[in-house]
């Protein structure tokens, strides 16, 4: 999506200012080196944190800068100096290295972070199946033994899905498109049968509103995902307040949205939750715990599915999340992956 003004431009006209300074006659700036850095690495720093740029984006981004300012001296017909063309290029090389270097940095820290909470995300299933394991050879209880055996085999499938998410949400990041099965059947079952699955964990606190729709579409891909709009509505929306599932069917789609009360997501970071390893500054902060997959999960189940995920949020509003994918989706399943 586009970004909006403020972070689009993000430091390159402090960038520019200082250079147009460097290259004023008599000037007391006569280089911009010892601010560049600072004004590279905080561009650098900001794309990696708020966009869904790469590195090799920010490198184009100061080339694009240099072609752009030296056609534009032509256009005008500015004739410059060897001297002053050394001071464009020199200072355009160090904001590339600056910024490059800021940006890995970042990314490098969210990855650590997201590991380490990953690595505790893990254990709590794993601690369960220790725990069941070791109870079922000391107890002659028949019923007690197969309760530890369901607790073991329903934390098995929690952990498997953390991974499995987790695989589906890269391949989908380094630019394949995720796999799922086209199949037919009613969105609404999907809804009930995961709203029936949280109330048992959340609490009675779930509204659905919709009437039966069918389509075709990658089950597993889609319940997941709602799973994860709905794990997300708990998790940073006001306690004990509704979470509101709908979904309705126009031209040949399906909106599928979740909604929840409570802090908003920021304008500005919206696009970053969407990028793995990151959430929401209010979340970050907060006592909210998970590892940031959720949401980048859940736009790739929709764009796969020839879809896009929106979100809208505000404090009047509250949050609503929403997958709008085809009513039929098969044009898009089993494709090739890669280019």
């Amino acid at each position: 999506g586009t970004l909006p003004h403020p972070i689009l431009i993000n430091t390159l006209p402090a960038l520019y200012h200082n250079l147009v300074e460097a290259l004023t006659p008599d000037y007391p700036r006569t280089s911009v080196a010892a601010v560049t850095p600072s004004v590279a690495a905080e561009h650098g720093g900001e794309r990696a944190r708020l966009t869904s740029f790469q590195a090799q984006s920010v490198i184009t981004e100061y080339q694009l800068l240099r072609s752009t300012i030296i056609d534009v001296l032509k256009w005008n017909n500015v004739s410059i100096s060897d001297e002053e063309m050394q001071i464009i290029s020199s200072t355009i090389d160090a904001c590339i290295r600056e910024a490059a270097t800021a940006f890995t940095l970042v990314q490098a820290a969210f990855q650590e972070r997201f590991v380490a909470t990953l690595a505790h995300d893990l254990r709590n299933p794993l601690a369960v199946i220790g725990m069941m394991a070791q109870l079922i050879p000391q107890t002659n209880d028949a019923e007690k033994a197969n309760g530890y055996a369901r607790k073991i085999a329903e934390n098995v499938g929690r952990a498997d899905r953390m991974i499995q998410e987790l695989l589906d949400t890269m391949i989908f990041q380094q630019g394949e498109r995720l796999q799922f099965n086209p199949t037919l059947f009613n969105i609404e079952e999907v809804v009930e049968e995961v709203c029936e699955q949280s109330a048992a964990v959340y609490g009675p606190r779930f509204e659905t509103a919709g009437t039966s729709i069918m389509g075709w579409w990658g089950r597993d891909a889609v319940k997941r995902a709602l799973e994860n709009m709905i794990s997300n509505a708990v998790k940073d929306g006001a306690p004990e307040t509704p979470i509101r599932i709908a979904f309705v069917e126009y031209h040949g789609r399906i909106e599928l949205s979740v909604h929840n009360e409570g802090t908003p997501i920021p304008p500005e970071q919206v696009e970053s939750v969407f990028q793995v390893f990151r959430r929401a500054k209010a979340a970050k902060e907060g006592d909210k715990k998970g590892w940031g997959i959720g949401l980048p999960y859940i736009r790739s189940v929709a764009e796969s599915h020839g879809g896009s995920v929106d979100i809208d949020s505000s404090d009047n509003r509250g949050t609503t999340v929403t997958i709008d994918i085809p009513l039929d989706s098969r044009p898009f399943g089993n494709v090739p992956t890669t280019e």
